[in-house]
């Protein structure tokens, strides 16, 4: 028996609770036969915050993100993605690994985390070694990550930490932000760019920018359900998202 909408696949998806773009990213991006079904990790809307508060207001995240699992584990999905990127980061390729390791000691189900499927997308492009990065944290956070993706072989050339109030404020970060900071990024000394922050809307725009850069521009939910699905064998191609969908 299998289910009447997720034949193929059923995700669980672990979120902030303050997090809206995920959910409608990954529904966007989802093929047919495919269900994501969303499992909110509590999460206060931690405001006014800054490098010292950054880490704090992580945690809670992170120590809430079990009972998130458990409670997705009673629809009995069969991988789960995770839909938050800065505790994946945390503690370079180790700490990512064991994040990975703390979610399947508790379901038994392997899972794509941001960090990770960062690093295979730019691994699939090829020929990427230095790398600019844009996130919606605060520069103690970015550290973090620019310490990840040393691990894994990358060198980060430049960053932007755009330093967002709140977690809310994560979303509503413009377009026209995004697409100023692209620029403020690029350089014939980037060889692709890298968007950091599951609640900050970029799917569409790393897509489009792909073309007027001429590079791979990675937006972190593109590339984590893109690792899911390829993960579990889906190699359907999507139009819209970049070549990551696409090509590989």
């Amino acid at each position: 028996m299998t289910d009447a909408q997720g034949w193929r696949r059923k995700f669980g998806v672990l979120g902030p609770s303050t997090n809206t773009i995920v959910q409608p990213d990954f529904e966007a991006m989802r093929p047919i036969g495919v269900t994501n079904h969303y499992s909110r990790i509590f999460t206060p809307n931690a405001s006014a915050i800054s490098n010292e508060s950054a880490y704090e207001a992580t945690k809670v995240i992170a120590g809430n993100t079990l009972e998130a699992v458990r409670s997705v584990m009673t629809c009995e999905p069969d991988y789960m993605v995770m839909g938050m990127s800065a505790v994946t980061f945390f503690g370079g390729a180790k700490g990512a690994d064991a994040f990975i390791k703390s979610i399947k000691d508790e379901c038994g189900l392997d899972v794509s985390i941001g960090s990770h499927a960062c690093a295979q997308a730019l691994k699939a492009y090829g020929g990427v070694k230095k790398i600019a990065i844009v996130s919606p944290y605060w520069p103690s956070m970015n550290l973090e990550v620019i310490g990840y993706f040393r691990d894994m072989g990358f060198e980060v050339v430049r960053d932007v930490a755009l330093q967002c109030q709140s977690w809310i404020n994560i979303a509503e970060v413009t377009t026209a932000t995004l697409r100023q900071t692209l620029r403020q990024l690029d350089g014939d000394d980037v060889d692709a760019i890298v968007q950091i922050g599951t609640n900050m809307s970029m799917v569409e725009l790393a897509a489009a920018a792909e073309l007027w850069l001429g590079k791979p521009v990675i937006a972190i939910n593109t590339a984590t359900y893109w690792h899911a699905l390829r993960a579990n064998s889906i190699t359907d191609k999507k139009q819209g998202f970049g070549r990551l969908l696409m090509d590989f």
